[in-house]
């Protein structure tokens, strides 16, 4: 399979790379790593070994544009408009709801705070980490 830059992502890679994104431990190193070169290194030999002949930066490239697209139409949806679609929103919100959110906590001086909050966890399991 032939790629390079200035082409563009057949489904097939899309998917591959999805699939790779997917795994747990990859997902877990990339939630909240800055940087990420290695990892995207990783994800590109892996991509690699099923014919996917793509470099790191590409890899990231089209990691971000599929994550900036998923929140475009995932915000869409929530804000009530469901006629804004993608073609790989299932699998990317199979991937991304689990990623722990960030929201802004009041503190007593009134500031804000960044905490860390996951889905399906209760206050008291996560005091206790």
């Amino acid at each position: 399979m032939e790629s390079g830059a200035g082409k563009h992502w057949t489904e097939e890679e899309v998917k591959a790379l999805l699939s790779v994104w997917s795994e747990k431990n990859i997902r877990k190193q990339l939630h909240g790593t800055l940087r990420n070169k290695g990892i995207f290194i990783y994800i590109a030999k892996r991509l690699q070994e099923v014919g996917v002949c793509r470099d790191w930066k590409q890899c990231r490239a089209k990691y971000k544009n599929l994550k900036y697209e998923y929140r475009t139409v995932k915000y869409a949806h929530n804000s009530g408009d469901v006629t804004k679609t993608m073609k790989f929103f299932r699998d990317l919100d199979a991937i991304l709801r689990y990623e722990p959110v960030t929201q802004l906590a009041a503190e007593e001086n009134g500031r804000c705070s960044a905490t860390e909050r996951q889905p399906n966890t209760s206050p008291t399991a996560e005091s206790a980490q």
